[in-house]
């Protein structure tokens, strides 16, 4: 089963990407860890992409495709299949993917939607704060730490990413509309779309994300 998870920033494509992994045993393909690896070793397209990325910018599809293809081409372990989070962002991405796995098996077969409305997506964003010594994770609206601004588990300072901020939020939800909503379009029209609301309590969407899938 091959899957891409899709959905604007916040809307818990992480989340459930590793629920979605350990309950159908598929390789999780995150472009988020795949930009990163890049770069954290400072390879060229990882400083493209950092210079995108620290405008609050989608990185363009010519760097984005060339480093799911170099990675899609060290897979070894298929597994059951794979869960693409965060690509395709545009139209294009999505037929150069298609060109890319025609006749393999490697071609998508379900596209998840992830929906979360305007007013969310602001609070889980702006709200979110992470410990870069433990890795922990809070929002101050809907999991705030017990000391403000310090982590429980190891009482070190809490962070907020550049980006979380509702200025960058918009510029990243704007970029989403125009370019990765045709792409949800461009699917639905082949039926392959299963929009699930993710504006929900966690306990409650896996249930119905899990359905979804097993059908």
């Amino acid at each position: 089963m091959n899957i891409f998870i899709m959905g604007a920033p916040g809307s818990g494509k992480g989340t459930f990407s590793s629920r979605i992994k350990e309950e159908f045993n598929l390789n999780h393909i995150s472009t988020g860890d795949i930009f990163r690896e890049n770069i954290s070793k400072g390879t060229e397209l990882g400083l493209k992409a950092k210079a995108y990325s620290e405008k609050g910018l989608l990185v363009p599809d010519e760097i984005t495709n060339k480093m799911v293809k170099d990675f899609l081409s060290t897979l070894e372990d298929k597994k059951n299949g794979y869960l693409l989070d965060g690509y395709p962002r545009t139209l294009d991405q999505a037929k150069a993917f298609e060109e890319m796995t025609a006749g393999t098996d490697l071609a998508v077969e379900k596209i998840v939607v992830m929906d979360v409305p305007f007013d969310e997506l602001t609070r889980r964003i702006t709200g979110r704060r992470t410990c870069k010594k433990c890795g922990a994770i809070y929002n101050i609206y809907s999991k705030p730490p017990k000391v403000a601004e310090v982590c429980d588990e190891c009482q070190s300072p809490l962070t907020q990413r550049k980006d979380d901020n509702a200025e960058s939020l918009k510029v990243r939800l704007d970029e989403y509309s125009k370019n990765t909503e045709p792409v949800i379009a461009y699917y639905e029209e082949k039926g392959m779309v299963s929009k699930v609301d993710a504006s929900k309590p966690i306990d409650e969407i896996w249930p119905v994300l899990k359905e979804i899938l097993k059908k």
